[in-house]
């Protein structure tokens, strides 16, 4: 059987809710692979879990990272982690990788590349397989962002697998994005989609050292002028564009200043509970949409129906229009 879909050892509901509260990393990574379980007893129980900690009281700050592949989003979550740790902040990173469309497996290789990060007591780190789910983001990550603030962790970050969708599907569950790029690469906004910029909170270049940092300043400029002809966001908050270097661990602290500074205005003018009532609705109607997904093709008799539509629609003996019609008829 795929580890995926392991069962977990038997405990206890209560059992297994106060080791959460209490912060205990082994509690809290039973009640992960809880709601990562696509068991029927175990699906029931994870709903029980979710319901009885959503009365805590410690609330953390969800922050959502992408970029490009290659601009360094798991060194700089390392030396930002790393930096709020020092602060006194108990920090969770939520890692979504890649899963292969034919064998579901993924790298699961994030805790390799933030060796440090992952030895910090007061970080946690928890990879999961994106499998097929919309944009590559795993279907039980808004659990498990509940989970990790029941165990009292202040600030969570996502990591998207930036594959284009994914950067949506995370936004919609994030309090504050953050989008890293790239510098030295010709005209600095060619190729890159407006829509993902104009849903970043925070642009940062990062890799600004070396003898990339006169490119990289060029890339704040262009970046500075490129936001200012966007719409106001919903947050009524003007995009800022910095520069940083994870590697060399530069700029972090001004990251969390902006952070901060957001997440001040975004409270005062009441968007950040408006955003998050948003989110749970949305939330809602999506799980709603996989358990129907789910139900219709669980079904014995449904399964053979859709088979022999696949054998009539390749041989182009019906067409797929027709045969999707004749299945809810």
């Amino acid at each position: 059987m795929d580890s995926t879909f392991r069962r977990i050892p038997n405990i206890h509901l209560q059992d297994l809710i106060n080791g959460l509260l209490q912060g205990n990393r082994a509690f809290l990574s039973r009640a992960i692979t809880l709601v990562e379980s696509k068991r029927a007893d175990d699906r029931k129980m994870s709903a029980q879990l979710i319901d009885k900690i959503l009365s805590s009281e410690h609330k953390s700050l969800r922050i959502g990272i992408t970029g490009v592949p290659g601009v360094g989003k798991s060194t700089f979550i390392e030396a930002f982690g790393k930096m709020l740790t020092s602060l006194g902040k108990k920090v969770a990173v939520l890692s979504i990788d890649p899963s292969s469309n034919r064998t579901k497996g993924s790298i699961l290789g994030d805790k390799t590349r933030m060796d440090e990060l992952s030895r910090d007591p007061d970080a946690f780190i928890r990879p999961s397989a994106s499998g097929l789910n919309l944009g590559g983001v795993a279907s039980s990550t808004r659990e498990t962002i509940l989970l990790c603030e029941a165990a009292g962790f202040d600030v969570i970050i996502i990591e998207t697998v930036g594959v284009g969708q994914s950067e949506t599907v995370v936004k919609d569950m994030v309090d504050y994005f953050l989008l890293l790029m790239l510098a030295g690469g010709g005209d600095e906004l060619q190729g890159i989609k407006r829509g993902i910029m104009e849903m970043a909170d925070h642009i940062l270049i990062n890799k600004a050292d070396r003898d990339n940092l006169k490119a990289a300043k060029k890339a704040k400029e262009d970046y500075k002028n490129a936001v200012h002809l966007f719409p106001p966001n919903e947050a009524d908050w003007v995009v800022p564009v910095g520069l940083c270097s994870a590697l060399e661990k530069t700029g972090i602290e001004d990251v969390w200043k902006e952070i901060e500074k957001y997440n001040k205005h975004s409270k005062t003018n009441g968007w950040f509970e408006e955003n998050r009532k948003r989110q749970v609705v949305k939330w809602f109607h999506e799980r709603i949409q996989a358990r129907l997904e789910d139900s219709f093709y669980s079904k014995p008799a449904m399964k053979e129906e859709i088979r022999k539509r696949e054998e009539l629609i390749s041989s182009q003996k019906i067409s797929v229009r027709k045969a999707v019609e004749e299945l809810f008829s």
